[in-house]
């Protein structure tokens, strides 16, 4: 017991590093189209560095759901190659201690690594996708003209559409604008002027766009006249104070629920709605892929075992490639659940089982010595899998 105590102690200190290593390698790929928008802003709009650096951490929980279970399996599938590939796996049989033993401080260290990632997916994401607006509105209060982009309409205020041909960004000057204002019921207005201006109204989410030398459009949809004004000078007032409100009283989309609105919403909503399922599917999406890092990491041992004549950096493209499977299965998960075909909790945890299942496969062999025929264990899985679902009911005969 004391060898193997220190053992487990042994291994466990060595996922560490890689862990960490691919946690920070992870999140700097994923957040890369992330950083160009930020890093936009701060070239052309001046917003400071404390918040392109808020920006980006409230940008981590998202990412980390699913960079926590790849940095997992990477971790495992790199550290048993190192020790395989050094003779350290060898040895470790020779003494009479089997792979099976090794089993414990992979799976205190996935589970450590899962319990963080739930945590992520319950309370981090909605957190951070509604810190992110806020600290956007506030972004917009100090300069405004960041949301708004050349050649493209921009919707962002209820009632109001409008679309810029050219933006000035640091004078907040504007040429060739159109505008349409529906905010007052039963008349439709269209706004054209060649040139603009857009500053703060001295009231928090309000501004002001100043347009010179247009021309207003306006539409009576009950009595169908239309009228045509010029002007020389035009004030249009734009309020984001409804947004801010809506964000203070909590997203409504599913994906940024907290967990408590989220259950609330399944029981509040008829099973017969569209909607229904896609609050179903993220509610087992939070919990599902984060408890991927278990089968992944279950996974990872006897692919590191078998990878040991491989080269070490080989391990990167055998993790990748077995995550890309994983998302793959995920996805169609996903599509079967929403066609109605199985149900979204076998949609999502069912990658899971085929993961895990793959994992206790290649375990038994590698611990066995034993080859592994991809094509009798391939056709294995599928038949198990087909009567998990037709045990459970879920699949829908076509």
């Amino acid at each position: 017991m004391k060898i193997n105590a220190i053992i487990h102690r042994y291994l466990f200190r060595e996922l560490i590093p890689p862990f960490l290593i691919n946690l920070v390698f992870f999140s700097f790929v994923f957040l890369m189209h992330r950083i160009l928008d930020i890093a936009n802003m701060i070239v052309n709009y001046q917003v400071s560095g404390l918040a392109f650096g808020l920006m980006l951490l409230y940008s981590m929980p998202y990412f980390l759901v699913y960079i926590i279970p790849m940095s997992v399996m990477m971790s495992v599938l790199l550290t048993f190659i190192r020790m395989a590939g050094d003779s350290e796996i060898t040895a470790l049989k020779a003494g009479g201690v089997s792979l099976y033993q090794l089993l414990p401080p992979v799976i205190c260290f996935g589970s450590l690594c899962t319990a963080l990632a739930v945590f992520m997916a319950v309370y981090g994401m909605p957190w951070g996708a509604n810190a992110y607006r806020m600290l956007a509105l506030d972004v917009a209060q100090s300069s405004f003209d960041v949301g708004l982009q050349e050649k493209q309409f921009n919707d962002s205020f209820e009632g109001v559409t409008f679309y810029v041909n050219q933006i000035t960004p640091k004078e907040g000057r504007l040429r060739d604008v159109f505008i349409e204002d529906q905010r007052r019921a039963g008349i439709s207005s269209t706004v054209v002027a060649p040139r603009g201006h857009i500053f703060e109204s001295g009231e928090k989410y309000s501004f002001v766009l100043r347009l010179y030398d247009g021309t207003i459009n306006q539409v009576d949809l009950d009595s169908r006249q239309a009228h045509t004004i010029r002007f020389d000078t035009y004030d249009l007032h734009l309020d984001l104070k409804n947004a801010v409100s809506d964000l203070q009283e909590g997203g409504t989309d599913e994906k940024e629920m907290r967990y408590e609105e989220l259950t609330a919403a399944i029981e509040q909503t008829p099973e017969s709605s569209p909607h229904y399922c896609s609050l179903l599917l993220e509610l087992h999406k939070k919990f599902a892929i984060p408890f991927a890092g278990l089968a992944l990491a279950v996974l990872g041992v006897p692919l590191g075992v078998r990878s040991a004549s491989n080269r070490r950096s080989a391990g990167l493209g055998i993790g990748l490639f077995a995550f890309f499977l994983y998302y793959l299965l995920l996805s169609g998960g996903m599509v079967l659940a929403e066609a109605g075909i199985c149900s979204p909790a076998a949609g999502m945890w069912a990658p899971n089982g085929i993961t895990g299942a793959a994992g206790v496969y290649l375990l038994i062999k590698a611990a066995n010595d034993r080859p592994v025929r991809l094509v009798h264990a391939a056709g294995g899985l599928f038949r198990a899998l087909a009567r998990t679902f037709a045990k459970s009911g879920q699949l829908v005969q076509l």
